[in-house]
């Protein structure tokens, strides 16, 4: 093992997969970023423009975390709006804030780089061979899909969990196991098991539970910490919830959607709109059309894609008869505030429902 020590943003579980990856295909010794938590946040704060959006601020206070835990290598995914220049003001901040250490972008734009993230790979471990490097990106990218379906399962049943805590202690023992993933067949066989596990837990679900669709921005709806978890909260109000926006999508589904997202918001957006802002409209136009009671949509303060998508998502709540609700996130937000709006929504969703 080299003198690197390598560290990474942190965003939900998805570190699980981003650690193995790089275990599997550097010789580095990789720190995990301690989780997102109210220093993270001001020291992000402290140290970055007032008017950056919140994403870039939790990033920031991460990496500033783990150079005091010793790390001396980061990494940052790169790609996708104002996130595509996060790098080069991330790096000169840190610079002059007087740490040492090498930066790398894995991707230069919002698509996937295959050859790009290659070679960043290589200057960690050059020794680092190209059909290894396919071979272990592939079984990430399996991984990370095989987390997003249990994942959904989640979030439309763990509000009627029978036993409390019953999703959560077996998704840390999921990861936990995917973790020590040796190869395409065994990660399979390790899916299957826990996908029928968490079927066999225990719920307590009506037949017609109260459904309500999360959108917006991608950070934000990912990393419970930047929504307040959310998910959590609606999943005590015993709600069904649905999310799209996962790293599957963002990676894989995303580029062959484009053309369809447009048809079914043609009457709104002509065009994308920036990030996932057109992707949003038509993720409400669909979940208004599957019988959706209502819609939450939440992005960080300043986020302009998701600002230029709200006027037009009013417009869609109202030929749809779906209830909307915004919600935006900074530093200064209250958790009493966002829930007390949360129980006025769902109280509404009801009301609607016994007319």
């Amino acid at each position: 093992m080299n003198d690197k020590l390598v560290a990474f943003p942190q965003l939900a579980n998805y570190y699980v997969p981003i650690k193995f990856l790089l275990n599997k295909l550097t010789d580095c010794k990789i720190i995990k970023t301690p989780k997102i938590t109210k220093k993270t946040v001001e020291l992000g704060v402290k140290n970055s423009p007032e008017f950056v959006c919140m994403p870039f601020k939790y990033n920031l206070g991460n990496f500033i975390e783990a150079l005091e835990e010793g790390a001396n290598v980061l990494l940052q995914a790169g790609g996708g709006c104002r996130y595509g220049y996060y790098a080069e003001v991330q790096q000169q901040i840190l610079k002059d804030m007087g740490y040492k250490f090498e930066f790398y972008t894995l991707t230069e734009t919002d698509k996937i780089a295959i050859i790009s993230i290659y070679k960043t790979l290589k200057k960690l471990n050059p020794k680092l061979g190209f059909l290894k490097y396919l071979y272990c990106l592939a079984l990430t990218f399996k991984m990370i899909h095989y987390m997003d379906k249990i994942d959904a399962y989640i979030r439309k049943n763990v509000g009627f969990e029978a036993v409390n805590h019953s999703f959560e202690n077996l998704l840390e023992e999921m990861l936990e196991m995917f973790s020590k993933t040796r190869s395409f067949t065994h990660l399979y066989k390790m899916h299957r098991r826990y996908n029928k596990l968490f079927k066999q837990l225990k719920i307590a679900k009506p037949k017609n539970p109260i459904k309500i669709g999360i959108i917006g921005e991608l950070y934000t709806s990912m990393e419970p910490f930047a929504n307040y978890d959310l998910e959590k909260m609606l999943g005590k109000m015993n709600v069904e919830v649905s999310r799209f926006t996962n790293i599957t999508y963002l990676v894989i589904t995303k580029r062959f959607n484009t053309k369809k997202l447009l048809k079914i918001c043609n009457k709104y957006c002509r065009y994308p709109i920036g990030a996932d802002g057109m992707d949003n409209v038509a993720r409400a136009i669909t979940l208004a059309l599957e019988g959706y009671d209502g819609l939450i949509h939440i992005k960080p303060f300043g986020c302009t894609p998701e600002i230029g998508a709200m006027h037009i998502l009013n417009k869609v709540s109202e030929d749809y008869k779906i209830p909307i609700i915004y919600f935006t996130f900074d530093n200064q937000t209250s958790i009493e505030g966002i829930r007390t709006r949360l129980e006025a929504f769902y109280d509404m969703i009801k009301m609607r429902r016994s007319k």
